[in-house]
């Protein structure tokens, strides 16, 4: 009896798992032509994206944390047309630093900016981002400051290597929900490029 109950525990907690990970495999995500890749590196090309932003005054991963309850209230139906719109992926977040951070949610190909309905909160704003070609660094765990920092400096050293000029505006992309544990979350460290 006593085997079974662990065994049961680790088969409904990686079903769990599986679930979430598949779930979010799912979700709308943009579309983007690869130029090309090197290790952990990626050179692509995206159109322009449509976002609900939000802006938070507080560190950054509690900025982050604020800044998606925000939006995710406004699309789980917190709107004044009561009207829920699907989630999509990545969350997608300014460059950490010590006055404020942009929360980005990329808004499904299906809806247009004008036909979404009215937030009720005025931190609320909808615009439309132009990331263009981007260089893109993917890496795991969670998107902490630090780590953050260590991913800009490794895309930083191969752009300067490859003298590829890029923007000063560094973005996170996280795709998955916080309840996602370490070994299967996703990030990226994205930069405009010329």
């Amino acid at each position: 009896m006593i085997k079974i109950i662990p065994i049961s525990i680790i088969l409904l907690g990686s079903s769990i798992v599986f679930w979430r990970v598949y779930s979010e495999k799912i979700l709308y995500q943009p579309e983007y032509k690869t130029i090309s890749k090197y290790k952990s590196i990626e050179i692509r090309e995206y159109d322009k994206l449509k976002v609900i932003t939000t802006t938070e005054t507080l560190p950054y991963q509690q900025a982050t944390n604020a800044g998606f309850r925000t939006l995710a209230n406004y699309i789980f139906g917190n709107n004044q047309n009561n009207l829920s719109i699907p989630m999509t992926a990545p969350v997608i977040t300014t460059y950490p630093n010590e006055n404020s951070v942009d929360i980005a949610f990329i808004i499904n190909n299906d809806y247009s900016i004008n036909e979404l309905p009215a937030p009720i909160s005025n931190n609320i704003n909808f615009q439309e981002l132009e990331l263009g070609k981007v260089a893109v660094i993917k890496f795991g765990l969670w998107a902490t400051s630090n780590k953050i920092q260590t991913m800009k400096e490794k895309l930083e050293h191969y752009l300067n290597k490859n003298s590829i000029q890029y923007s000063s505006n560094f973005f996170v992309a996280q795709y998955n929900s916080p309840w996602i544990i370490p070994p299967f979350r996703k990030n990226e460290l994205i930069v405009s490029i010329k």
